[in-house]
């Protein structure tokens, strides 16, 4: 009998050892190999007769359209580019709490309304606390199948009975468990198996299947990496338990756009989505205040007002740069090109830059609003009510383009706004009604501009 030979897996990132260490060599997690069986490959005496794959040119295959099954949740649509692809699989992970379960729930119930079948399985609930839940949120009537399990053989015999589900959410893939290969619940090796046999089951009978994956304490998806590679579609819901507005973001989407987001708003009834997400990326001052500049940014084919505000105070021997929601290198970065090219000093400030209502901005068309929003910080004063700026700045003072600047202008002429100091390669050639341009090519002449 041969011997069974084990190795150590690296819960972090998949990484294999020969025997067990305190450090993982690869990613540098502590405490994080753990023992597993190390898997073989089967070998087959009638492998040598095996044909190859045929082959087809690219030209003469015929690609037609995917399906797709709106969810009724028309954030959540937006965000999987249309809604949920027949057949595909989608991995949605997130702080606890946060409310992964809600909106998967709620799109399941919305589907079941219309006709189709769901199927809910709950790893780490029992059904008659799911079933409570959807009651919470009045969704006590709607005809989804229930179901606790954590048997990937047990969940695949159940789906396949019958006609197949439209959908089915696995609710967490952590809590899986595969009989193909040994190992606890949870493990590499698990989450990989389950996750494997799960795609394969939506591939062959057309069922779209979701995904709950936990998250780590730095806020990534849990498991091997290998998951999100499986995977179609990987979304991140992201929001503070403490906060009302929750924010699904797309990280990757093979049938839609990356960086798509859809906002909701956490009430008594469940998560509801935000039709204008602006209106709460934007303080609403009396007065306008200074240190405080309005920034068009792009989330996926969504455009977004954020405002930004800056706050400059008289630092010590080591003035301080922090920022929330902006990149602190970039923001340290800004400071030099606005001091030598533009003749404006902070080394003896400490700056404080502000991203309004907890959003991440990691596009470089922030800059130019950045800029602004220090210049004026700096001079205490504000600007007039109602402009808006984008623009990416360079190390030799330019200020380049944004893309997709026309869609910015148009979103911005439509909340209201007035002005808009935007790269000369952006201005428009025809006037937008309502809404002045102020092109600027460099760095002093949009501070020029500040200064009238």
């Amino acid at each position: 009998m041969a011997k069974i030979k084990s190795v150590y897996v690296c819960q972090a990132c998949g990484g294999m050892s020969a025997k067990w260490q305190g450090q993982c060599p690869n990613c540098e997690a502590w405490n994080s190999m753990e023992e597993t069986v190390e898997d073989k490959p089967s070998t087959n005496r009638f492998q040598s007769l095996a044909k190859a794959a045929p082959k087809q040119r690219l030209a003469v295959i015929e690609a037609e359209d995917l399906p797709r099954i709106s969810t009724g949740v028309d954030e959540f649509d937006r965000v999987l580019g249309g809604g949920l692809v027949t057949g595909g699989v989608a991995l949605i992970g997130g702080d606890p709490g946060v409310g992964k379960s809600t909106l998967l729930l709620q799109a399941a119930a919305r589907l079941a309304e219309q006709g189709r079948a769901v199927a809910y399985i709950s790893g780490e609930e029992a059904s008659d606390q799911v079933r409570l839940r959807a009651q919470r949120l009045g969704l006590g009537r709607a005809p989804v199948q229930l179901g606790a399990a954590t048997s990937v053989r047990d969940i695949l015999t159940t789906l396949s009975a019958g006609t197949p589900p439209a959908l089915a959410i696995i609710d967490s893939i952590q809590t899986m468990h595969s009989d193909l290969i040994e190992g606890a619940p949870g493990t590499v090796s698990q989450v990989r198996a389950s996750a494997q046999e799960l795609i394969r089951f939506a591939k062959e009978r057309g069922t779209a299947i979701v995904l709950v994956g936990h998250v780590t304490k730095d806020g990534a998806i849990a498991g091997p990496r290998v998951l999100e590679h499986m995977v179609d579609t990987v979304l991140s819901f992201e929001g503070e338990r403490s906060h009302q507005y929750r924010i699904l973001r797309a990280i990757k989407n093979r049938f839609g756009a990356v960086n798509e987001i859809g906002v909701f708003a956490m009430t008594e009834k469940g998560l509801k989505g935000v039709s204008n997400p602006s209106a709460i990326f934007l303080s609403q001052h009396a007065e306008p205040v200074p240190g405080s500049c309005v920034l068009v940014t792009l989330e996926g084919t969504r455009p977004l007002l954020v405002e930004i505000q800056a706050l400059l105070d008289m630092g010590g021997p080591s003035p301080r740069r922090l920022s929330v929601g902006l990149e602190r290198d970039r923001l340290a970065m800004l400071l030099a090109v606005l001091h030598r090219h533009a003749g404006v000093a902070c080394m003896d400030q400490d700056v404080f830059v502000n991203a309004v209502g907890g959003v991440r901005i990691s596009e470089p068309a922030a800059d130019l609003a950045v800029l602004l929003a220090i210049h004026s910080s700096l001079r205490n004063k504000p600007f007039a009510r109602g402009v808006v700026a984008f623009g990416e700045v360079g190390l030799a003072g330019e200020v380049r383009p944004a893309p997709r600047g026309q869609e910015r202008l148009k979103e911005a002429a439509k909340l209201g706004f007035s002005t808009a100091l935007v790269p000369a390669a952006n201005a428009p050639k025809k006037p937008i009604e309502g809404l002045r341009i102020v092109p600027v090519s460099r760095v002093e002449d949009a501070m020029a501009w500040a200064r009238e």
